[in-house]
């Protein structure tokens, strides 16, 4: 349904094939008998080939002119970059945040444990040092150092307020970084 929102009647029959062939690939219809393992064959207009940075070009595709639009708000409504594994979205977040034109802010998370009375007598405190914590990438949630700049659009994790349509999954774009508050 998103997919066809704002295209023309020309392109609808090319976006719904599109649609049909993203919902096989997600529900594991594609590719044959699904273990874990599976080849997939993807339609050549969606390749990026003979390239010697496929992720700048992918980036560069769906982020065209991104140092110039990035200020307009609809820019980032109509585009996104879906990826497999979290390390793959990291590394395209920190290939657009170079992009940027501004400073960057980086955020910390808390690097202590809250000490409980139900503690086990042999427990081992080094088993969650903040070195420890610190290197943790959970689903879900945002990693130990979060790196933004202005104008980035950044997506909600959790559910703030649902009748204003803060929802897990909103997107929204920064528009001040202060020590202690992201505004967006």
């Amino acid at each position: 349904m998103r997919l066809t929102m704002g295209n023309g009647s020309s392109g609808v029959e090319r976006t719904k094939l599109f649609a049909k062939w993203l919902l096989d690939v997600g529900e594991g219809n594609v590719g044959g008998c699904n273990d874990g393992d599976v080849l997939i064959d993807i339609p050549n207009d969606l390749v990026i080939s003979n390239s010697s940075d496929a992720l700048f070009d992918l980036i560069d595709f769906v982020y065209s002119s991104i140092a110039q639009n990035y200020t307009h708000p609809t820019f980032f409504q109509e585009r996104a970059i879906l990826a497999p594994t979290n390390e793959v979205v990291q590394q395209i977040n920190d290939q657009l945040l170079s992009m940027f034109p501004r400073a960057e802010n980086e955020y910390l998370s808390s690097d202590s444990i809250c000490e409980s009375e139900h503690l086990h007598a042999n427990f081992d405190h080094n088993l969650c040092s903040p070195d420890v914590l610190n290197r943790l990438k959970l689903y879900g949630l945002p990693n130990h150092k979060l790196q933004l700049k202005v104008g980035v659009p950044v997506m909600l994790l959790r559910n703030i307020d649902q009748r204003n349509c803060l929802c897990n999954g909103t997107r929204l774009q920064i528009i001040s970084l202060e020590d202690r508050v992201i505004e967006a």
